[in-house]
C-alpha cells in the first residue's frame, strides 16, 4: 500500500497514519453539520459554476448587510465533501454574519490548478449573489482547514483586480492547518492522487507567490500537530508579516490536526471570537 512506502515527508504529512482514529472526528463532523443544517436556515447544494462539485451550502445572515464567512473543507484535495462541514456556520449565523460551506472538484479526476480556480470563481459567485445571504458583498472573508488552508492562502494571494474585481475583495482570511509550501507533498503518496510537479507545486505554494497587498490572516495550526504542520504555519505567517502585512499566529494547546477545526465556529472558543473579531463582529 501506499501508505508503507518509505518516503521522506510521509510522517510529516500522512495524518491519517499518525491518527488511526481519524474516522471518529468525520463522524463528530457528520453529527453536528447535521444538527447545525437542522438548526439553521439553510440553501444547499446550489450551484456556483458549471463544473464537478461546483456546488455550496449557504446560510443567511440574520440581518442584511452582514458579513460573509466563506469556508473551504479539506481531504488533501481528494477527499471529503461540504456536507460534513456546516458546523463551522453555527458561531458565525449567531454572531450575525453569513456563512458558506464551498465544494470543489476533488484530485485525481481533476488537477490542483483546476481547484484552485474553482475556488477563485466561487468567491465571485459569493461577491455577486451576497444578496442571498443578507451578505455585504464587500465583507467577504475565508477559511478552511488542511487543504482547505491552503485553499484559503490561495485566496488571499489572488489577483482579483487581474480577474476584474476589487483587488481587497477578500477581507481576511484564516487557514487552519495549513500548507502553503507543496514542496514538500511530492514525496509522500498523496501525491499519488494530486499529481504534482515541481512547477505546479510551486505555482500553487502561497508562500511562493506572496500578493503586492495582503488582508488580515489568522494562521492556526493545534500545538500537537506534528512538526512539519508547525512549521508550515509559522512561515507563513512570519512570510506575511515580512511584507508588512498582518498576521496571528494561533497555536492551539492540546489540539492535533483532526480536532483544531472542530473550535472553528464553535461558539465561546477562542478561535470563533479571533475570526468574529477579524470580521468586525
Amino acid at each position: 500500500m501506499n501508505e508503507q512506502r518509505d518516503l521522506p515527508q510521509e510522517a510529516g504529512y500522512n495524518l491519517r497514519k499518525r491518527h488511526p482514529e481519524f474516522e471518529d472526528y468525520f463522524a463528530v463532523w457528520e453529527a453536528d453539520s447535521v444538527r447545525v443544517r437542522e438548526a439553521l436556515a439553510c440553501t444547499l447544494d446550489v450551484r456556483y459554476g458549471p463544473g464537478p462539485n461546483m456546488t455550496a451550502d449557504l446560510f443567511p445572515a440574520p440581518a442584511g448587510g452582514a458579513p460573509i464567512q466563506v469556508f473551504i473543507h479539506g481531504g488533501y484535495w481528494r477527499a471529503m465533501d461540504k456536507d460534513v462541514h456546516s458546523f463551522p456556520a453555527e458561531g458565525f449565523v449567531a454572531a450575525g454574519a453569513a456563512a458558506v460551506s464551498l465544494n470543489y472538484a476533488l484530485a485525481p479526476a481533476v488537477t490542483l490548478d483546476t481547484i484552485v480556480e474553482q475556488c477563485r470563481t466561487a468567491l465571485e459567485w459569493v461577491a455577486d449573489n451576497a444578496g442571498r445571504l443578507n451578505g455585504d458583498p464587500g465583507r467577504i472573508f475565508v477559511s478552511g482547514h488542511s487543504a482547505g488552508g491552503h485553499l484559503t492562502a490561495m485566496m488571499l494571494c489572488t489577483d482579483w483586480a487581474a480577474r476584474g474585481r476589487p483587488a481587497d475583495l477578500v477581507k481576511g482570511g484564516t487557514p487552519i492547518s495549513g500548507i502553503f509550501d507543496l514542496a514538500p507533498i511530492l514525496e509522500t503518496s498523496i501525491n499519488d492522487d494530486v499529481r504534482l510537479d515541481t512547477e505546479s507545486a510551486a505555482r500553487n505554494s502561497p508562500i511562493h507567490n506572496l500578493p503586492a497587498a495582503g488582508a488580515p490572516l489568522i494562521a492556526v495550526v493545534g500545538a500537537e500537530e506534528t512538526p512539519a504542520f508547525v512549521a508550515q504555519n509559522r512561515a507563513f505567517a512570519e512570510a506575511w508579516q515580512a511584507r508588512g502585512f498582518e498576521a496571528t499566529v494561533m497555536e492551539i494547546e492540546g489540539l492535533h490536526h483532526f480536532n483544531v477545526v472542530s473550535e472553528m465556529g464553535r461558539p465561546g472558543s477562542a478561535l470563533t471570537q479571533a475570526v468574529l473579531a477579524q470580521m468586525g463582529l
